[in-house]
Parts: structure tokens; C-alpha cells; sequence
């Protein structure tokens, strides 16, 4: 987590705003990461927008620009066993009110990406498709998924036989044959069904 003070530092509330996306949802393995970016209207950053719809080699140099030219930024995460104890949309509001509250400065508001906002002491609001439509929620969803891949690739070191740095989690389909060849490992899932399938 780092803050930038602005040159112009007048302390106008009105750019606390942060933006709140996660990543890792949907994969096997892994934890679910979230991000909350301050951005600063002083230094735009252009070509910001959902993550999805970037290369990673240019999700990468956004990460970069977005970390330097922040005002804030802050990285939450639900690891492994609390998205089995919780559920997965329980850790992903976990994460994210981490991430919120890791801030270095507190927000006036948070505009989060999707339906659900988490529990929070600021203002919030939720804004569908929001990575897309709100330059903050897209700067966090690129910070968030540039994390979360860099684990996963920390991850396929340790367990190679899953190819976790190629898809990342997800349930293609060489890492479901995988899992049946091999079963599940400890960064596994387990009450995610192709996970649970395989471990009974």
C-alpha cells in the first residue's frame, strides 16, 4: 500500500474516491485478491479499462503507472480455506473491505465494482460493470489481476504438475485433467465442485 501526495496537495475531499475490483473468483485454486485505487485527477493515466480486455504485457506497464501515480493504492485478499469456510462471495467482500481498509488514507467514498458491496465505515456504492465505465474500478481491477497472476505463477513453481502460470486457476480443460490425474493440492479450492469431485 503507498499514498502520492499530489502537487497540489489542497486537501479536496472530492478525490478521495476509491475504486474497488477483485480477481480470482471464478478459478479453482488460489486466493481471491482486490484492490482499491485513489486515483489522482492531477496525472491521468490513459488506456485504463477492465483488465479483461487487456494484454498482460500491457496489464503489467498499467500496474506500474497505477502504483506511481496513485494517490492511494492497497492490495485485500481471502486466502484458500476462508473462500471454503466462507463461500466465495463472502471472502471476495473479505477481501475487497481488506483492501479498503488498507488504504493509507481513508476515502470520502468507494465505488465497487459488481452488485455487492462490502461492509465498510465510508460511503459506498456499487456499480455494474463499473472496471469498465469508472477509471478507478478499472485501475483496481488491472492491480488486482496483475497480483493475483504473479501468484499463480509463485504457485505453478510449487506445484508444476497443475500448470497454475498458464491458466491461472481456472477450470480449463488441462487443468481438469490434471486434477484427475493427480488430484487436489493444498492451494486447491476444496468446495469448489470440480476440486470436490476429485477429493471424496
Amino acid at each position: 500500500m503507498h499514498i502520492f501526495a499530489s502537487d497540489n496537495d489542497n486537501n479536496d475531499n472530492d478525490v478521495l474516491v476509491a475504486g474497488v475490483d477483485e480477481a480470482g473468483r471464478g478459478p479453482l485454486a488460489g486466493a481471491v485478491l482486490a484492490a482499491a485505487v485513489i486515483l489522482d485527477p492531477d496525472a491521468p493515466i490513459a488506456g485504463i479499462r477492465d483488465s479483461k480486455l487487456l494484454s498482460p504485457e500491457r496489464r503489467e506497464k498499467l500496474a506500474v503507472l497505477i502504483r506511481g501515480n496513485s494517490l492511494a493504492w492497497a492490495l485485500g485478499r481471502a486466502e484458500v480455506a476462508e473462500i471454503d469456510a466462507l463461500n466465495i462471495l463472502q471472502a471476495t467482500l473479505l477481501a475487497m473491505r481488506r483492501a479498503v481498509l488498507s488504504l493509507p488514507v481513508a476515502p470520502v467514498r468507494v465505488l465497487v465494482d459488481g452488485k455487492q458491496a462490502p461492509s465498510l465505515p465510508f460511503e459506498a456504492r456499487t456499480i455494474v460493470r463499473g472496471d469498465k465505465t469508472v477509471p478507478a474500478i478499472g485501475a483496481a481491477s488491472i492491480l488486482a489481476k496483475v497480483a493475483r497472476d504473479a501468484e499463480m505463477v509463485a504457485l505453478d513453481r510449487r506445484y508444476p504438475e497443475y500448470g497454475f502460470a498458464r491458466h491461472k486457476g481456472y477450470p480449463t480443460r488441462a487443468h481438469l485433467a490434471n486434477l484427475r490425474e493427480y488430484g487436489a493440492c493444498p492451494a486447491h479450492r476444496l468446495t469448489f465442485g470440480p476440486v470436490r469431485a476429485v477429493s471424496q
